[in-house]
């Protein structure tokens, strides 16, 4: 078999592929069916990784919050006092 009659019996598969209806039907997502199992697996997806989002921010803001608690408790055990002294002026 020749390359021309290769490309040629190549082209026209893909040709008769393309117009068999029910492969170019688009899935339920394309169309926007709620009640599809693929709608609701990709809507179920979005919420759980909204839901590390969420979780990732929660301890972001505990970590924070952590380190100010911790800096206001050590200013408040080490008091530090400005005490008379250092170079005297005569």
């Amino acid at each position: 078999m020749t390359k021309f009659r290769r490309a040629l019996v190549l082209t026209a598969l893909v040709l008769a592929a393309s117009l068999v209806p029910d492969p170019a039907f688009a899935c339920g997502v394309c169309y926007g069916d709620p009640d599809s199992p693929m709608t609701e697996g990709m809507n179920n997806g979005i919420l759980v990784l909204l839901g590390f989002v969420g979780i990732v921010q929660v301890g972001f803001v505990a970590l924070f919050w952590n380190f100010r608690k911790r800096a206001r408790e050590h200013t408040r055990k080490n008091d530090f006092r400005l005490i008379a002294g250092g170079k005297e002026e005569h």
